[in-house]
């Protein structure tokens, strides 16, 4: 294929149905149907309605894309889907969707990695990606810090979280302090009103006896418990909680273990620069302290924008108009959604 390809992504991976549509690098068009209403209920995402909301919106949510990019079905050269990781249900609703898609137009199939798609997401910005990168992918799901020194060849996990992620802690904080769901945005906002340094609660796995083993890793669970017993200390003896403080004391170690482990694998690895995405990199002190830091380091910061930094389909179609245009094949047909796909396999089932 001698021109760019029109590239019709799928990503159901968790609460977000996403459609997009690129052409090449350029975005054409970015659907996102979310079921996050339904879950509020519940305190958090139940996958059996994420996967119900997925059927439901699937395809109201492809004939919106559509129409935003302002083509037909068949102007689209190729489907791609998240095949994993994520949530299983949801997961098989979008692959169902896309096999259903390819089968029925004769389109090629490229079945991608979701996290890497949060990298893809930045190539659509104004700007060629330059590698190698730093990637620190924060999500509900995920807390992943990647060396990218190709984005649809070479992708290496230096660390991971070893029990909740990032988000997941927002979403229980909150729960805490008793703010609703989701997490993250309430935290933010409750927390510009805060003192970051009112309470130092604990930062995991930053000690030097943790090097060896989990240099790159993160863990939230501690610092979770610690908020939680904080709280509980502070009503036992009958004294109010201060909300806000709490929140940003919390807020802020989150994002001291995540930057500084960031940064500091920017300077192991000698690359100066750093790739933010997910979801949590909508969070006001996230990207703010980040750029603080990159200044200071010398490193070049990439944040996609906003609506880019949430699960998407548009990410998933960047990355397989990148597969594309490096020559990969299309996956074969008999893949199917796979909730714990390392980050390391890029595209699926390569025919």
């Amino acid at each position: 294929m001698t021109r760019e390809p029109v590239v019709l992504g799928i990503e159901t991976s968790c609460d977000e149905t996403g459609v997009g549509i690129v052409r090449g690098r350029t975005l054409l068009a970015n659907v996102i149907a979310s079921s996050m209403d339904e879950h509020a209920r519940y305190g958090g995402v139940v996958p059996e309605v994420a996967a119900r909301a997925h059927l439901e919106a699937m395809n109201p949510t492809i004939e919106a894309a559509l129409a935003e990019a302002g083509i037909g079905l068949d102007a689209v050269d190729a489907i791609a889907v998240t095949s994993g990781p994520g949530l299983a249900g949801a997961l098989m609703v979008g692959v169902g969707a896309a096999k259903a898609l390819a089968v029925a137009t004769g389109r090629p199939l490229y079945a991608v990695n979701h996290l890497v798609g949060h990298v893809g997401a930045d190539v659509l910005a104004d700007e060629p990606l330059e590698y190698p990168t730093i990637a620190l992918l924060v999500s509900g799901g995920h807390t992943s810090l990647l060396v990218v020194r190709d984005l649809v060849g070479d992708v290496e996990l230096l660390g991971e979280t070893i029990d909740d992620a990032a988000g997941e802690a927002f979403d229980k904080v909150a729960r805490i302090l008793g703010l609703p769901y989701p997490g993250g945005p309430q935290i933010d906002r409750v927390a510009a009103g805060g003192d970051p340094k009112a309470i130092h609660f604990p930062r995991g796995l930053m000690q030097p006896k943790d090097d060896a083993k989990h240099r790159y890793d993160f863990s939230f669970s501690g610092l979770k418990t610690a908020v939680a017993r904080w709280v509980e200390r502070a009503e036992d003896a009958g004294e109010e909680v201060p909300v806000a403080d709490v929140a940003a004391s919390f807020r802020e170690a989150v994002v001291d273990v995540l930057l500084t482990k960031a940064f500091r694998a920017s300077a192991d690895f000698g690359i100066p620069r750093l790739l933010l995405g997910g979801g949590v990199v909508a969070n006001a002190r996230v990207r703010e302290e980040a750029a603080r830091r990159a200044g200071l380091a010398g490193v070049s910061l990439r944040i996609p924008p906003l609506s880019l930094c949430t699960d998407n389909g548009a990410m998933i179609a960047a990355l397989g108009a990148q597969l594309i245009m490096a020559g990969h094949r299309p996956s074969e047909l008999g893949f199917g959604a796979d909730s714990t796909l390392p980050v390391t396999e890029i595209q699926v089932a390569r025919s």
